[in-house]
């Protein structure tokens, strides 16, 4: 079976899950890892002596065994590195966000589009099982019609000197709701504070709207007691809740409700509230990075088009930069205070 030749920019955080989910990959032979921080080589070579380490990106490039890269490095070296990889021919797979900027987004889409080259985004949770176990539900109308979806994205840490925990962790969300939904924001609005890192917002509060009606909710924070990835998505004939840190049970559907009827008589106003049973469908236990790793290899192999594509990246983004603008601007809200003063009235003992 032929095998697409892989490297690896970027050994920090997340490279590690990436190189030991490619070491895996039968379909992939992973030849180089490349990192400018030797005692990060070091660690990798430890674990994995049979591959290749160097600090110098261009050794990798002008290697004609590499088919494809996989981008792990920190956020506003996505573009660069991308660009580099696609101008030397090499398939790109980046990790979320995709780039800094809409702009940097099309021209790597360009770049690949002209040249015959897979570009994906590493929209990691899009390859969920449970993820793709609440599309089919989604998909099936046994919620009815989406009305709103309420996400919280938290845990304690780890704080970024350069990137919004908006940047960090909200791509996780809007890249599930737009898989999910099948459509893209009509408006964002982001409110948030930062807390430890003066200018760096680590928590925020995004609301989405989209065309068809529906409305989101999204919290993400790196200040919490607990870690919660926690997804409600409410319908108009059933509930969902999709919960990653469960062990079992992740995804549950509750058959719960309220009804209206239209009054009849003037003053009758009747809700007719629905307390069914609850369930949780089974889905299968793999991890997900490995199926994104093997569809990456895939469309390398046979030219298909990612699920995740520099599209789905770039849409990604556009919302991203509504939500850092809306941030930008918080000051400028109305506040009550500009809309008259209310005079506090004591109430009597």
């Amino acid at each position: 079976m032929p095998t697409t030749t892989v490297a690896l920019i970027g050994y920090g955080y997340w490279g590690p899950n990436l190189l030991r989910n490619y070491m895996d990959l039968p379909s992939a032979n992973v030849k180089w890892v490349c990192d400018t921080r030797p005692q990060q080589l070091e660690r990798a070579l430890a674990r994995y002596p049979s591959v290749a380490a160097t600090t110098d990106l261009q050794e990798v490039l002008d290697d004609p065994e590499v088919d494809a890269v996989l981008i792990a490095t920190p956020i506003h070296t996505h573009h660069a590195v991308a660009m580099a990889a696609l101008n030397a021919g090499k398939h790109v797979f980046v990790e979320k966000p995709m780039a800094m900027k809409i702009a940097e987004c099309d021209e790597m889409c360009e770049a690949a589009d002209s040249r015959g080259l897979t570009l994906m985004v590493g929209h990691t949770f899009v390859y969920s099982p449970p993820v793709r176990a609440v599309k089919e539900i989604l998909d099936s109308g046994e919620l009815g019609d989406v009305r709103f979806v309420t996400c919280s994205r938290v845990n304690l840490g780890l704080h970024s000197k350069e990137v919004s925990v908006v940047w960090d962790l909200a791509p996780h969300d809007l890249s599930i709701l737009a898989y999910w939904l099948g459509e893209t924001p009509l408006s964002v609005q982001a409110m948030g504070r930062s807390c430890i890192v003066p200018g760096i917002p680590d928590v925020a509060f995004l609301n989405v709207r989209y065309a068809s009606g529906i409305v989101a909710e999204l919290e993400v924070s790196w200040l919490s007691p607990v870690k919660l990835r926690r997804t409600v998505i409410v319908g108009s004939k059933k509930m969902l809740m999709y919960d990653d840190t469960e062990s079992v049970e992740k995804v549950k559907i509750f058959d719960q409700g309220v009804d209206y009827k239209d009054p009849e008589t003037f003053g009758e106003f009747q809700l007719s509230y629905r307390t069914g049973g609850i369930y949780s469908p089974k889905v299968e236990n793999t991890e997900p990075l490995f199926i994104e790793a093997s569809h990456f290899i895939d469309c390398v192999a046979n030219g298909t088009q990612p699920l995740t594509d520099g599209l789905s990246g770039r849409l990604v983004v556009a919302a991203l930069e509504a939500a850092q603008e809306s941030l930008d601007s918080a000051a400028s809200l109305t506040s009550p205070e500009r809309r008259g003063r209310v005079e506090r009235r004591r109430h009597p003992r």
